[in-house]
């Protein structure tokens, strides 16, 4: 997995490195010129070419969910990321994980229903609060996915609802009475993205839903230990 995303970041850098030129990003090696082109096009490949034998060890059915999650997020970074599609490789990628995790266990089990449901939500969510602080420099240089074609507020609106229903799917989805954590974080995340939908322009929608997130994760990851 730690290959599959170097060579997703790298892929990325790469790829957006004229229009991160055009809008100033000084925040990259790329656009400083601290690192070469070539070497990050080179590492990027390295990366995917370790990610491939590494995916494949864990399994070959395993391994082949994972390739698949890698093949979209490349997919998003060299093209769909200027098409109504741009949500799909986050949703696909995010949605295959569990699988990826669970394959590999003794007996490649599949994970349950609700566990995919939930990756699905927070993938697609986390693409729309991704996208939130660089809509402007996105629409200046081209790049008109789905959350520029929406605008900020239908944008930041939808993450919120795609995190929330996500926190709802890891929360009410396995079997069991609900934990304390559980209705914690599903009224802590209702209280959040209401707070940051008042202030849909600037970075706070970002913050808050990117920070409901990674509590998601900690619900993910224990129900993958379940």
């Amino acid at each position: 997995m730690a290959a599959g995303q170097l060579s997703v970041g790298w892929c990325n850098d790469r790829a957006d490195l004229r229009r991160d030129l055009a809008t100033g990003r000084r925040d990259k090696p790329l656009v400083t010129g601290a690192v070469p082109a070539a070497v990050v096009t080179r590492a990027a490949a390295l990366a995917l070419l370790l990610c491939v034998a590494l995916s494949l060890a864990c399994g070959l059915l395993a391994g082949a969910v994972h390739l698949l999650a890698v093949a979209a997020a490349w997919a998003y970074n060299l093209r769909l990321k200027s098409t109504a599609a741009s949500w799909f490789p986050y949703a696909l990628a995010f949605g295959l994980l569990p699988a990826f995790v669970t394959l590999a266990l003794p007996g490649a089990p599949w994970p349950p229903p609700w566990l995919t449901a939930a990756a699905v939500l927070l993938g697609a969510g986390a693409h729309f609060a991704n996208v939130l602080p660089d809509i402007e420099d996105d629409l200046a240089t081209g790049v008109v996915g789905l959350p520029q074609r929406l605008g900020v507020r239908v944008s930041a609106a939808l993450a919120g609802l795609l995190v929330l229903g996500s926190t709802a799917a890891l929360v009410l989805g396995p079997p069991g009475p609900v934990t304390a954590y559980g209705r914690v974080l599903l009224v802590a995340t209702a209280a959040a993205l209401l707070l940051a939908g008042r202030r849909p322009g600037g970075r706070l929608p970002f913050l808050a839903t990117m920070a409901v997130a990674g509590l998601d994760v900690v619900l993910l990851v224990a129900g993958l230990g379940g």
